[in-house]
């Protein structure tokens, strides 16, 4: 409850600050309330009506929700959200970014989807965390997941939020050849779509959704500086590239003189680490910004699986009725090494130390490691939610990385065990990478 001198600083799900002098509320004339720095300054989409406040002499009715209303302020006051660079850019990001694939219909019927109203209740929650950073692509969901965004959005300070989506995937059933990868026309067809599904003049990040071996690299890079250059996006990304497909699309626009990438939207989870052997590695040589999806692989690493435990719910289960389904980011439970287990457990072991999920243990490693920007999160739940913001006010200490570091490892083939080896005594400038520690 509000009590007499406390001050409030609360932020609304538009986005903005309230603030003021001390204000007499008056809940439909019942109840009486003293609140300081309590002026909101726009309407809120949060489910609750609370009306403009300016200063004047004689005070309003506002209808508000009072027990939603102190929810809004108890999340503002303990707010989690911290904010980092994208890359070299000047674009600063909440370092929890909010996935949306799971907003609109369900994709090759998998659980998990959550329809537009409880998306914007998520959007709203997200937003009252402080978070900034929002993830999409023109696939999720066939376009949906872009056109619950857009209704969210339009509704906002547009410029108060980070957008970022995505091109590449064939979006046409209708037999157009031309509707798939990265070229001139499919790019260009794609943000436009995107940009009237988002209901927005602009994307920041823009992002290719992977590689395509068919399409000349420059014609995809001049093209993405082309819509930087006439106001379309603010800046290019790219998403599930190699090593060597990221360093050349670096030295690419750089020897066209392009607009640069700064974002690589990769796979990065415990079980997951292959990209910190060649594409991290070019990230933190040429600055670009790692936004680690799937964080959590899938539910994995939630602890919802376990040893001789098969998967019967969620999205897993759902791979296990039928193992063809499973993806990149959901695997089947019958190629799950007994590793994974361990990284589990050790993840647990961890948790009960700090009173935290193994899941908030597994997204805290990855905040914690030096080449992360923003984790994107999913939540097909306001609790869920809660849970994954939970994870800015405690980190986990040196030792417990380390134990977390190791029991994750995965295997250094050649030539990468051969070269980090010889270059062991050498000037050291990867000096916190794993793998480079490991085999001195």
């Amino acid at each position: 409850m509000f009590e007499r001198g406390w001050s409030v600083s609360l932020i609304t799900t538009a986005g903005c600050q309230a603030g003021g002098k001390q204000k007499r509320l008056n809940h439909w004339g019942k109840t009486t309330l003293e609140a300081t720095q309590l002026v909101i300054t726009d309407e809120t989409n949060y489910g609750v009506a609370v009306y403009v406040l300016y200063p004047t002499t004689k005070y309003k009715r506002y209808r508000i929700i009072l027990s939603k209303l102190f929810k809004m302020a108890e999340i503002s006051e303990n707010s989690t959200a911290k904010y980092n660079f994208v890359g070299k850019s000047g674009l600063k990001v909440s370092n929890i970014c909010l996935g949306t694939s799971t907003f609109g219909e369900s994709q090759m019927g998998r659980p998990g989807q959550s329809d537009e109203t409880l998306s914007h209740q998520i959007l709203d929650r997200f937003a009252a965390y402080g978070g900034n950073f929002l993830d999409t692509a023109d696939v999720y969901g066939r376009g949906n997941s872009e056109k619950i965004v857009g209704t969210w959005l339009e509704r906002q300070p547009r410029d108060n939020f980070v957008v970022a989506t995505k091109c590449r995937d064939n979006m046409d059933h209708e037999g157009n050849k031309n509707a798939v990868g990265l070229s001139r026309r499919h790019i260009t067809s794609s943000i436009e779509n995107s940009l009237k599904r988002l209901r927005t003049d602009y994307v920041d990040i823009y992002q290719t959704h992977a590689f395509d071996n068919a399409t000349p690299l420059e014609e995809t890079l001049r093209t993405l500086d082309d819509l930087v250059r006439c106001g379309k996006i603010r800046y290019p990304g790219v998403s599930n590239v190699t090593g060597w497909q990221l360093e050349k699309i670096v030295q690419t626009h750089t020897r066209l003189g392009l607009n640069p990438i700064i974002s690589l939207q990769q796979q990065y989870n415990l079980v997951c680490r292959e990209s910190e052997l060649e594409p991290f590695q070019v990230c933190k040589n040429e600055g670009i910004g790692v936004l680690p999806w799937s964080p959590l692989k899938g539910g994995l690493l939630t602890g919802k699986v376990r040893r001789d435990m098969k998967p019967t719910k969620g999205r897993l289960g759902w791979v296990a009725q039928d193992e063809k389904r499973q993806t990149a980011a959901e695997p089947a439970y019958s190629s799950l090494p007994s590793k994974v287990f361990d990284i589990i457990d050790t993840a647990e072991t961890i948790g009960k130390k700090h009173g935290r999920s193994i899941a908030q243990v597994a997204l805290r490693w990855l905040l914690q490691k030096d080449v992360t920007t923003s984790v994107i999160i999913g939540a097909t739940s306001l609790a869920q939610l809660d849970q994954n913001m939970a994870i800015n006010d405690w980190s986990l200490p040196a030792e417990e990385m380390n134990q977390l570091d190791e029991v994750s490892a995965p295997g250094v083939p050649y030539p990468y065990d051969m070269v980090f080896k010889l270059n062991k005594d050498r000037v050291n400038t990867r000096a916190n990478d794993y793998f480079v520690k490991s085999l001195h």
